[in-house]
C-alpha cells in the first residue's frame, strides 16, 4: 500500500518522535511505501529513516522552494511547482492517508484531504494519528461539527482517530482489504 503521511518537518520532542518512529517501522516491515513531503529534516526525516531502515520504499513529493531539504536517497522524488500541486500529487500517489502531528501546513493538508473526501472526490481512508493527545482539540471540534450538522456524513466515515501506530495501520489494512474484496466481488 502507498501510504501518504502528512506531518511536520520540525525537530520535535520525544513524545512525538517515538510514536512516529514506531509507526514508520511498522510501515516498512509490512512492505508499504511511504509517500511524504520529501523533506530530510525533523519529523519527516524520522519517519523516512524508520520506513527505509525497516525495508519500505520512499516516494517524496517536495516543492521547488524546498528542494535543498529534499531527501537525497528516496526511491523516487518529485518536485512540484507549488504547495497546491504538491498536495494533489501526494493524494494521487497514495492509497491511504495518515495525518501525524504538525503545524499549519499539516493542518492545511489535513483539512483539504478531508474536504475532498467529504465531497466524494476520493474514497481513500484517512487516519488522524493522535500521538500524545495532540489532536484532542481537533477531535472535539469535529464532533461538534457533526453534532451541529456541519458534516453531511458521519464523522466515522470521514476520518478514523488512532491513538497509536498499531491501530492506525490495522485500520488502514482492514479497510483496504475490505475494499479490495468488495471490488473483486468477495464479501
Amino acid at each position: 500500500m502507498n501510504i501518504c503521511v502528512f506531518l511536520s518537518a520540525a525537530d520535535l520532542d520525544e513524545r512525538y518522535t517515538r510514536p512516529a518512529r514506531e509507526f514508520a517501522e511498522l510501515l516498512g516491515k509490512a512492505g508499504h511505501t511511504l509517500v511524504w513531503g520529501g523533506s530530510d529534516v525533523g519529523l519527516m526525516k524520522v519517519v523516512a529513516d524508520g520506513v527505509q531502515e525497516a525495508g519500505g520504499r520512499l516516494v517524496g513529493v517536495s516543492v521547488d522552494f524546498l528542494a535543498a531539504k529534499a531527501r537525497p536517497d528516496a526511491d523516487e522524488m518529485i518536485f512540484a511547482g507549488d504547495l497546491a500541486e504538491r498536495k494533489a500529487l501526494l493524494l494521487a500517489k497514495s492509497d491511504a492517508i495518515v495525518i501525524m502531528v504538525g503545524g499549519t501546513g499539516t493542518l492545511d493538508e489535513a483539512t483539504e484531504v478531508l474536504e475532498l473526501r467529504k465531497h466524494g472526490k476520493h474514497t481513500k481512508p484517512v487516519v488522524l494519528l493522535n500521538s500524545a493527545g495532540f489532536y484532542d482539540g481537533l477531535k472535539t471540534q469535529f464532533r461538534r461539527m457533526e453534532a451541529e450538522g456541519f458534516l453531511p456524513l458521519p464523522l466515522t466515515d470521514l476520518v478514523f482517530f488512532a491513538e497509536d501506530g498499531v491501530s492506525a495501520l490495522a485500520y488502514l489494512e482492514a479497510v483496504t482489504s475490505a475494499a479490495a474484496a468488495a471490488g473483486a466481488g468477495i464479501v
